[in-house]
């Protein structure tokens, strides 16, 4: 049974995240200076962390992100990143590029709470999870697929590098433990994810929801329900096994601790 580490993480602040001027897919703003500094605290922060695959959105705000992170990375500098469009934003047509005030509008109109409102030409929040569930579920196939080819070649588990970086910074030894046959077993991969505020609340809905992932004790509701800010932090231990769905625990979720000296110019 493959085991992987999932970290995902928010892009930094634009000017409109700012100003809360809704961006979705069609509104494609660079980081601000704020931004990448805190893409800079978040690099600085995971540079002892060894990643085997890096995944991001393949918009402006989430590219310049993850390859920060990955620039100050120890081990992981020359990664090459796959951009997924599966991982962009919601879409929230004609609303792209006005202020929230505007949607929140349109959604008390129309008689619903503002993140359950889908604009005219936007995605519903059921298209969204579908996007989320795809990627998820390709990135466990490519686990199982990548684990099996390798242990044909070299049998055995692989080293405990990844689990010990990653503990490193991450409460994770808590999780390795907790397999259900008493056994330890390393990490077959260790995964970067980069995305947005909105498609993340999806894809941790889908992991939570659907997939019962079990939660840190330590875990209240406000960070389940919150947004994750920008260059927020959510790890997980996934186990996958072909034919069964995936055994996943949430390690952390919207931690931000790295932003703690990054400070605003006003």
């Amino acid at each position: 049974m493959p085991r992987f580490a999932l970290t995902v993480i928010r892009h930094g602040e634009t000017r409109f995240n700012k100003e809360k001027i809704i961006q979705g897919q069609g509104v494609d703003e660079p980081l601000s200076e704020t931004g990448f500094k805190q893409v800079e605290a978040a690099g600085r922060f995971l540079n002892n962390v060894k990643f085997t695959h890096a995944f991001s959105s393949d918009l402006t705000r989430t590219k310049q992100t993850i390859c920060g992170i990955l620039e100050k990375s120890k081990f992981c500098k020359d990664m090459a990143v796959k951009y997924d469009p599966r991982l962009r934003e919601r879409k929230y047509g004609v609303v792209e590029g006005k202020p929230l005030s505007e949607m929140r509008a349109m959604a008390r109109a129309a008689g619903e709470d503002c993140p359950l409102f889908t604009p005219p030409g936007g995605e519903t929040l059921e298209q969204v999870k579908a996007r989320a569930k795809d990627f998820f579920d390709c990135i466990c196939q490519l686990i199982v697929g990548e684990t099996g080819q390798r242990e044909g070649v070299f049998p055995g588990a692989p080293g405990s590098s990844l689990e010990s970086c990653l503990a490193e910074v991450f409460p994770v030894r808590n999780c390795l433990q907790l397999h259900p046959d008493g056994g330890i077993p390393g990490l077959a991969a260790s995964i970067l994810v980069v995305s947005h505020g909105a498609y993340m609340r999806s894809l941790f809905g889908y992991l939570l929801s659907d997939l019962k992932c079990s939660l840190p004790a330590t875990l209240g509701k406000f960070e389940l329900s919150s947004v994750t800010p920008n260059t927020g932090i959510s790890v997980f231990i996934v186990d996958c096994e072909e034919g069964r769905e995936p055994a996943i625990q949430c390690v952390c979720m919207n931690f931000q601790e790295h932003l703690n000296g990054v400070r605003e110019k006003h």
